[in-house]
């Protein structure tokens, strides 16, 4: 697969400010564009689908870009989106809080908020990681509490996530639609190990030193493995871990979720990885709701919709559309 480029080398000097303007729209974010020197500003996009996310290479110099209240208001796709930094320096401010992004650090922007990104005279690089909210599987505040920030992706975790968006980037126009859709379901496996590692280190909870930590992360393993049993629920959950119904809930609750609102999130973000795959173009919305614990077709329709805000079938049509 080949990406999408475009490049203000390409155009007049005078039509530059234009075509960037018109360019950022492939990052799927209306932005308001102020160029600081129009001789020295340059700009370059890659853009990869990845089923329904998105991999963007963007590299600029010389410009302000903001994502105003009104834009906000005009378009938003609740998108979430992390950008790596791999040269230069870009700015970033979201939520009354700003960080500088240089090589080594990552930042997180929110569609649904106004931010600001700016980059002097010094040519910055990011590579660009979209998603739907829809698809996070942690509580939100788990990502919005970064946004406006920037962490280091030199070790653990981090590194691995963002040599992974670096390694793809490089590697896309050797994958196949297949490949890319699987490969950005690794990617967001990747971040939400990121967040939650970052969770955990907020709290002072480390792996291993919490019992109760422990416990929830066995729990989220068990509830994994039976997602295909439609009797699954926190009856079931508590009586295979031998504590109270009451315990199994605040358990949960300290972790910003219910035990029913879980299962029903992971059984649908792999009803929806299902659906985004090419591979499995074969299988019926129902043998794929089946096979993920919804045996009614009409309960699966309805907390699908309820969930992405279209039916299971204009879904898996839309990741096709977009994927071509």
């Amino acid at each position: 697969m080949q990406p999408i480029v475009v490049d203000t080398v390409e155009f007049p000097l005078n039509d530059r400010r234009e075509a960037w303007a018109e360019t950022m729209a492939l990052a799927q974010v209306t932005q308001r564009v102020k160029f600081l020197d129009t001789a020295r500003f340059g700009a370059r996009i890659e853009v990869m689908p990845l089923g329904v996310g998105q991999l963007s290479v963007l590299s600029y110099a010389s410009l302000v870009a903001q994502r105003t209240p009104k834009l906000v208001r005009q378009s938003d796709p609740e998108m979430y989106h992390v950008a790596v930094a791999t040269a230069g320096e870009i700015g970033i401010e979201q939520n009354r809080q700003s960080s500088l992004l240089k090589r080594g650090t990552m930042g997180f922007f929110d569609s649904s908020r106004s931010f600001d990104t700016f980059a002097g005279d010094l040519p910055g690089r990011t590579v660009l990681f979209q998603f739907p909210k829809q698809l996070l599987r942690l509580p939100h505040e788990h990502f919005t509490r970064l946004c406006g920030l920037s962490l280091p992706w030199t070790d653990g975790v981090a590194r691995l996530f963002a040599q992974f968006l670096v390694s793809l980037a490089e590697e896309y126009p050797h994958c196949t639609p297949q490949d890319a859709t699987r490969l950005g379901g690794t990617a967001l496996d990747l971040l939400t190990t990121v967040l939650a590692h970052h969770a955990d280190r907020a709290t002072g909870t480390e792996p291993g030193t919490s019992g109760q930590h422990a416990l929830f992360l066995r729990i989220g393993a068990f509830v994994v493995e039976h997602l295909r049993d439609p009797d699954l629920g926190p009856e079931a959950i508590a009586s295979a871990h031998g504590i109270s119904l009451r315990y199994l809930h605040r358990l949960f609750q300290q972790n910003g979720t219910t035990p029913r609102a879980f299962i029903r999130q992971q059984r649908l973000d792999r009803c929806r990885r299902d659906l985004a795959d090419p591979a499995l173009d074969h299988l019926t919305i129902h043998t794929i709701a089946a096979r993920w614990g919804y045996p009614q077709p009409d309960g699966f329709s309805r907390a699908f919709r309820t969930a992405t805000g279209m039916s299971p079938s204009e879904y898996r049509a839309s990741v096709r559309a977009g994927g071509t």
